[in-house]
């Protein structure tokens, strides 16, 4: 989710017991303009359950070297899950597995349905570029709550020059320093492309190394093969992980206004410093065009 990139963009926002809030009024500003922009008729929120996953015990060292999150981040997600509660957007985690691996789960679902879904995943994470295909864009966020690159297989093709599943080989060789997914030594982009380019996959680029001239390069990919595999297994999304939730569990009607109304004015006087804004949200809260959101 984008949010955690918008909480460095907002100015710290204080409620009267003293609960940051800039985390909360970013998501709030995020979702009101993809709900007014998509009119989507099911919604889910992924998060991630914790920091041990089924990759974390493959390769120990996954994202190993992250800093700590905030705390005064972290103090408000329990009240960003009761802001989606009131919105009437559902929200999810597994234990061992990454909102990642949720959302993939459930856009592949979507598509394996009798219905003609069109699916839009909305998130900070590059990775999830690889889930795009022709029912599926992927929307990164590039600059606060509004401004977002969709990325389909065309556009895919034509910034980068590669598919969707060549995107997870690419990851697969360069590596990722985030992730610390390890990759192959001094295998960058460029490089990566190029292999990918002449090579059509990981798999093809060691079916023909023997064909590959002398070369630090070749003597790279060779001693960090099972590496290599190793970085495309922890790249790739798990599409079927073993969710308890289905579509119908994230059909969207529109958010309880009460609840909502209560959530920024009473319960937790969420920006009680800065009164226009307050007037303006509950405007905006009050003036919600439920039925637009029902296809």
């Amino acid at each position: 989710m984008p949010f955690f990139a918008l909480y460095n963009q907002i100015d710290r926002f204080r409620n009267n017991n003293g609960l940051h809030t800039n985390a909360i009024y970013g998501f709030h500003l995020m979702l009101d303009n993809l709900l007014e922009r998509i009119q989507p008729t099911h919604v889910l929120v992924a998060f991630d359950a914790g920091k041990t996953t089924f990759r974390t015990e493959m390769f120990a060292d996954y994202k190993a070297g992250r800093a700590k999150t905030p705390e005064e981040f972290r103090e408000q997600f329990p009240y960003i899950r009761e802001m989606l509660a009131a919105r009437g957007i559902a929200y999810y985690d597994l234990a061992q597995y990454e909102a990642d691996d949720i959302i993939g789960t459930l856009a592949k679902m979507a598509e394996n349905t009798s219905e003609d879904y069109q699916i839009t995943v909305v998130s900070g994470d590059k990775d999830l570029i690889q889930l795009t295909d022709e029912n599926t864009v992927v929307e990164i966020s590039k600059k606060g709550v509004a401004e977002f690159e969709a990325f389909t297989p065309d556009y895919l093709m034509e910034k980068m020059g590669i598919t969707p599943a060549q995107f997870i080989d690419l990851k697969a060789l360069m590596g990722d320093k985030s992730d610390n997914i390890p990759g192959v030594t001094k295998i960058g982009e460029k490089t990566g492309l190029k292999l990918l380019l002449e090579h059509g996959s990981l798999e093809g680029i060691y079916e023909h190394i023997d064909e590959m001239k002398k070369s630090k390069m070749k003597e790279n990919l060779i001693n960090d093969k099972e590496q290599a595999f190793l970085s495309k297994t922890l790249a790739t999304i798990d599409t079927q992980s073993p969710i308890e939730i289905g579509l119908d569990d994230t059909a969207f009607t529109g958010p309880d206004l009460e609840k909502l109304a209560a959530f920024f004015m009473t319960r937790w006087a969420l920006f009680s410093l800065k009164m226009p804004l307050v007037a303006r949200l509950c405007r905006r809260i009050l003036m919600w065009p439920t039925q637009s959101l029902v296809k």
